[in-house]
């Protein structure tokens, strides 16, 4: 269900910080009609933390309404408080909502049984499939290979989306994993290698906006057809590295409201992209991506 090319989906915003609505159903429809296989709502990209209850629920019904179950839906649901999760699982209506996505627990840094046993009660109360997600980078620890292939066999933990950027750890993941387990992209500069070494799909920042070549660059690796998603991977390769340079989802959000997709508005504590990095990403769009 969660292969291909999934989307990180943003949140916009209006001049006055509340939600863009209409250009939330704008971004939907444009990524789907460009190539997605799923959607990601209420991910690390969607600036969630800055949203109230009410918004999250208003942004998962208007993502929820605009698709129209066109394509399969993952919530973001994680936290650093077991019981709290699970209270939130149990509170949300999964009516439209084919998995969750958990994030490794943040700031208080548990050990691997810590993490194991976290996930496992995850699983134990999700009523969908859960995709785990390892981004040591945000979360300060990392979910070790041993530890995501024994979470792999649950009968409720389906995939993991990785984005430690260690293609060693990855590898093991892939080599020792379940037939029945998917290793999904974290990173978007390295999906292609990821492809190449056995991954099933993406959760992608960058498809936000250049949808339609990234969706082509994953059709041809899915399909065999190397040298194309080569030369596709490299096309984006230097855009994948613009839209991180100053922070996500600042970069991504540049970049569309060049395209006119969304207004240039973030929620403090991020704040737009630099003139410099906003410089290099609208030269490098116009010359390779536009």
């Amino acid at each position: 269900m969660f292969k291909g090319t999934g989307i990180a989906l943003i949140t916009p915003f209006n001049e006055d910080k509340s939600v863009d609505f209409v250009a939330l159903e704008r971004i939907v429809n444009h990524v789907i009609e460009g190539g997605a296989d799923f959607l990601v709502a209420l991910g690390t990209t969607s600036e969630a933390p800055t949203l109230t209850t009410e918004e999250k629920k208003q942004v998962v019904n208007t993502i929820l309404k605009t698709n129209a179950k066109r394509l399969p839906v993952l919530l973001g649901m994680g936290g650093n408080n077991t019981q709290a999760v699970i209270d939130q699982i149990h509170a949300q209506d999964f009516t439209g909502i084919d998995g969750i996505l958990s994030v490794v627990p943040f700031y208080n840094k548990p050990n691997q049984r810590g993490m194991k046993a976290h996930f496992e009660a995850i699983a134990d109360a999700s009523p969908v499939p859960v995709v785990l997600y390892n981004v040591p980078g945000r979360v300060g620890v990392n979910l070790q290979a041993a530890t995501c292939v024994e979470l792999a066999k649950h009968p409720n933990i389906v995939a993991v989306k990785e984005a430690s950027g260690n293609l060693m750890q990855i590898m093991e993941i892939l080599r020792d994993k379940p037939a029945n387990f998917d290793v999904i992209s974290g990173d978007d500069g390295i999906t292609q290698p990821m492809m190449a070494l056995g991954a099933q799909g993406v959760i992608s920042v960058a498809a936000n906006a250049y949808i339609k070549p990234f969706a082509q660059m994953m059709k041809a690796m899915r399909e065999g057809c190397h040298d194309e998603a080569l030369k596709l991977h490299y096309r984006m390769l230097r855009m994948n590295q613009l839209i991180f340079a100053d922070g996500n989802p600042a970069g991504i959000k540049c970049l569309m409201s060049i395209m006119g997709l969304c207004k240039n508005v973030l929620r403090l504590p991020l704040v737009p992209a630099s003139e410099a990095v906003q410089k290099e990403i609208e030269n490098e769009y116009n010359n390779n991506l536009k």
